[in-house]
């Protein structure tokens, strides 16, 4: 797991080919705007987010984020428990984002 800035998070991410992007917020936090391409997986469902790691690819690079950059820490940490080691949390989150966003 890495921890990085949101300018070394989006400058690596837009180089990376095997990059999936996950949002770890709650479905109420991702429906005020999420990054374009993510994924959803609410940490705060426990089963449900355990469920969906086991159907990742272990070979693809994990772009995660929430809010603030701990839950998308602890979800990173969870990635790596379970096999699954190319992490990078976007350190200060959504609170220090200030790229675009996508609205639905």
């Amino acid at each position: 797991m890495s921890d990085l800035s949101q300018e070394k998070w989006v400058s690596q991410l837009s180089k990376d080919d095997n990059a999936v992007i996950v949002d770890v917020r709650t479905a109420e936090e991702r429906a005020e705007g999420f990054v374009e391409h993510s994924i959803h997986m609410d940490i705060y469902e426990p089963q449900d987010f355990m469920k969906s790691l086991e159907g990742f690819d272990k070979s693809k690079n994990y772009y995660i984020y929430c809010r603030s950059g701990k839950r998308s820490g602890q979800a990173c940490a969870l990635f790596n428990h379970n096999g699954i080691g190319n992490t990078y949390n976007l350190a200060g989150g959504m609170l220090e984002w200030n790229g675009e966003l996508v609205h639905s």
